[in-house]
């Protein structure tokens, strides 16, 4: 007989244990049994709970997205004006915990499987327009009617260097962060 309340606890398990996988392969090369092994469920309980790996990805992404939105509303509420607002959700993008290892394994990745997984595209289209409209809304105060082209540079530049830091080609004497600012600073003095 099952044991209640154990499939929350399951279901976080082989949701962490896809996210650790991805970063040990690199990529989407792992099985649902290789997930199963490192949450130490079955593999039929993956395919249980999940019914694909596409699914359990999708889950895997969805649980960082959640976490992500946590730093933002964390970040945004000792935010008192549309500015401090922007540099909140600046922070909280390319802040430290956006930047463990397995997190950026698991977003590279799920750059690539949006391609080819309409799931996975949706989700990271709920992502994108989030940021966006998130934006807009703090810097129309700042911009006017420039808040969204201003908002697609700043996401432009948010994804950019994210990826460079992952990577490891943003130089070292640069802060993703300081650069991000320094544009938004730019285009409010400019329409200023």
């Amino acid at each position: 007989m099952p044991k209640v309340g154990m499939e929350p606890i399951r279901r976080r398990s082989l949701v962490e244990a896809a996210i650790s996988a991805i970063h040990a392969r690199g990529s989407l090369d792992i099985t649902i049994r290789d997930i199963a092994l490192r949450a130490g469920v079955s593999q039929g309980l993956a395919h249980h709970y999940f019914g694909s790996k596409d699914a359990l990805i999708v889950s895997a992404m969805r649980y960082l997205l959640t976490e992500y939105g946590k730093q933002v509303r964390r970040e945004m509420k000792k935010a008192g004006t549309p500015r401090e607002r922007i540099s909140a959700i600046i922070k909280a993008s390319l802040g430290r915990e956006q930047f463990k290892p397995e997190t950026v394994s698991v977003w590279l990745v799920f750059y690539v499987h949006a391609q080819v997984s309409d799931e996975a595209h949706a989700l990271l289209s709920v992502y994108s327009r989030r940021l966006g409209s998130n934006l807009v809304y703090n810097l129309r105060p700042l911009v006017g009617d420039q808040a969204q082209s201003v908002a697609e540079g700043v996401a432009s530049l948010i994804d950019g260097l994210y990826i460079r830091k992952a990577l490891g080609s943003l130089n070292k004497d640069e802060s993703a962060e300081r650069l991000v600012e320094d544009y938004v600073q730019k285009q409010i003095e400019g329409r200023g």
